[in-house]
């Protein structure tokens, strides 16, 4: 660790605590060089494994950029679209696994997605889920019809 005033490598740690979510740790240290004292932060490396076994770090720009695209069109803000990436890697980051398999962010994508905007979830599914023909809309639409109903309160009985 250099430090960020002087550039010195000696550095200790004088104070270490996790972070309220846990996702973190902050560490209080002094440079022995300059004798002033800074504050990291470490995050946990979340990796992606791809199908072809390769792993590379979780970046959320690139978990956004494929959202944009169904969402081309669509009334959806570049703000809602980084609430969507912090959304899916929490997720992710709770799961508690260093490496998480590449379909498992999709997975995470598709749950806020759906609620954000539906026609762009659709979109999103029928390139993650390879839709073949009409009718593996048709179902998904059904699902999602079915999903509502069950969420939409029924009014008591009168009488």
């Amino acid at each position: 660790m250099h430090c960020p005033y002087c550039r010195g490598t000696d550095t200790r740690v004088l104070d270490s605590r996790v972070a309220e979510d846990g996702a973190s740790i902050r560490r209080r240290r002094t440079c022995s060089s300059c004798e002033r004292r800074f504050t990291t932060v470490e995050l946990m490396q979340l990796s992606i494994l791809k199908r072809s076994g390769a792993t590379e770090p979780f970046q959320r720009d690139k978990a956004v950029a494929g959202v944009r695209k169904a969402c081309k069109g669509r009334p959806v803000t570049d703000a809602q679209l980084a609430c969507l990436g912090q959304e899916v890697e929490d997720a992710l980051r709770l799961t508690g696994a260093a490496e998480v398999p590449a379909h498992e962010v999709g997975l995470a994508i598709l749950g806020p997605l759906k609620v954000l905007d539906e026609v762009a979830y659709l979109r999103f599914a029928s390139v993650y889920r390879s839709f073949e023909s009409a009718d593996d809309f048709i179902e998904e639409i059904a699902a999602m019809h079915a999903d509502a109903a069950s969420r939409t309160p029924h009014p008591a009985p009168t009488g």
